[in-house]
């Protein structure tokens, strides 16, 4: 099974459709190896890993089946949130667990508004996180807006 497929057996063919490209868009696709605003080596769309070296190139369809595969290893973050989500809410709370980490995701106040049915609070709990490195960034602050405005795109 490909990468795509298994993101899509993960979280749905809607919500792939909308986390791919919020990821891509505030990744960004470098096809290069470069180090990142905290100085983490990183490839393509956000992609890191004890493999990579600085010097590495990379094509478009392997950083693209990086991003698939990516997304679909952090997919498993999601399983900490037991409460049903909407499309938006799945890419939303994906994107965010791919940019922090499943631990940083699956032990935050975030998650546990979301088991507490506090959903309205989880979504607002992405504008917190803009800060890496003890700096807020821009970028940051831009994409949990994007991701805040998914989330809470299906909220009553």
């Amino acid at each position: 099974m490909s990468s795509k497929a298994k993101l899509i057996a993960a979280i749905g063919a809607a919500a792939t459709a909308l986390v791919v490209p919020l990821v891509a868009r505030y990744e960004g696709t470098v096809l290069r190896t470069y180090r990142d605003p905290i100085g983490i080596i990183t490839a393509c769309t956000g992609h890191t890993g004890p493999e990579l070296r600085m010097g590495q190139t990379f094509t478009r369809q392997q950083c693209e089946a990086m991003l698939y595969q990516d997304l679909a290893q952090h997919a498993d973050a999601l399983g900490c949130i037991y409460q049903p989500l909407t499309d938006g809410q799945r890419a939303a709370f994906l994107s965010f667990a791919f940019n922090v980490g499943e631990g940083a995701f699956c032990q935050s106040t975030l998650v546990r508004k979301a088991n507490a049915g506090d959903l309205h609070g989880a979504c607002a709990e992405l504008s917190r996180w803009t800060y890496a490195g003890g700096k807020q960034l821009p970028g940051l602050v831009q994409r949990r807006a994007a991701e805040r405005q998914l989330c809470e795109g299906g909220l009553a």
